[in-house]
């Protein structure tokens, strides 16, 4: 008798939990204020009675519902007064793979360039960005691919041009030895055509931060030169295929991009001198303008 009462307790502390969940998920989805989120995330009923200091939901855990929901002001309240525990893996009930940078990957999914903006620019005081933008998203769900393998895929040509200019790797290779520049490559194929869906301003911005150009599908584009100088344009066809060297305004681009700093892009490329038409397609607007209007 006394096992089925402490079963039965058991059940409705963990039932009473749940509901408090249910409540905090909620908030985050009705976009309700930061403190509300915070007084419902660290209130005490939130916590298990075998383990005081495990929280029902961690800062990292609260931030991929901010993320989730498009609740600007409750991740940028995250990410600056938790940057280190926001940022961290969250727990396996949100993912039971060992993914390391799950909130990248999440934000490029969801088409979150706000908030992406705001995860990029607390990573340069935490750790080196590019260790944290090349790292895997969730294994069992991206085969290995970085958040610009992501981005390339869903065709997120902002997305493309902040994970960049923020240092991610354009030379990256998920399992199959695919670079983000291959994935994009495949979307054209398949469509046969480069126009289309953002298809053409993501991979103009990959080559823009490529000044080394190497990828799986070079074979396939001296295969059938004829095909891809279709859809790709004869130029740039060339230049992949390595017959020919890098456009002359190409050139200059890459050179440009590379003076500028991860820390404060892309603010920094907003303010080159330089006419909108020759910066990269896709641009995103300037992330201090961004964080006035929220």
């Amino acid at each position: 008798m006394a096992s089925l009462t402490v079963s039965s307790a058991a059940q409705s502390t963990e039932k009473h939990r749940k509901s408090f969940s249910l409540l905090f998920y909620r908030a985050v989805r009705d976009l309700k204020p930061v403190w509300m989120l915070e007084e419902i995330r660290t209130m005490e009923t939130f916590y298990q009675e075998e383990d005081a200091s495990q929280r029902s939901y961690t800062s990292s855990e609260a931030l991929l519902y901010a993320i989730v929901h498009d609740h600007q002001a409750y991740a940028q309240y995250l990410l600056s007064r938790y940057t280190d525990e926001a940022l961290a893996k969250p727990g396996e009930r949100f993912c039971c793979c060992p993914s390391s940078a799950p909130h990248l990957a999440m934000a490029v999914r969801y088409d979150r360039r706000y908030i992406l903006g705001l995860i990029l620019q607390e990573t340069h005081r935490i750790t080196r960005v590019t260790s944290y933008t090349d790292r895997d998203g969730c294994f069992h769900m991206e085969d290995g691919r970085t958040p610009l393998h992501l981005a390339c895929e869903l065709l997120r040509p902002e997305a493309v041009i902040m994970l960049l200019g923020n240092g991610a790797s354009p030379q990256a290779q998920d399992h199959n030895g695919l670079t983000p520049l291959d994935v994009i490559l495949e979307q054209i194929r398949d469509s046969k055509e480069a126009n289309g869906g953002g298809r053409r301003q993501c991979l103009d911005n990959l080559l823009m931060f490529m000044p080394i150009v190497h990828f799986k599908m070079k074979v396939a584009l001296n295969r059938e030169p004829e095909r891809w100088s279709e859809v790709l344009g004869e130029e740039t066809c060339m230049y992949l295929a390595g017959r020919s060297p890098a456009p002359l305004l190409l050139t200059a681009m890459q050179t440009i991009l590379r003076q500028l700093s991860p820390a404060t892009f892309p603010d920094s490329l907003h303010e080159l001198p330089i006419p909108s038409s020759l910066k990269p397609p896709g641009l995103p607007v300037s992330q201090r303008d961004k964080q006035r209007d929220v």
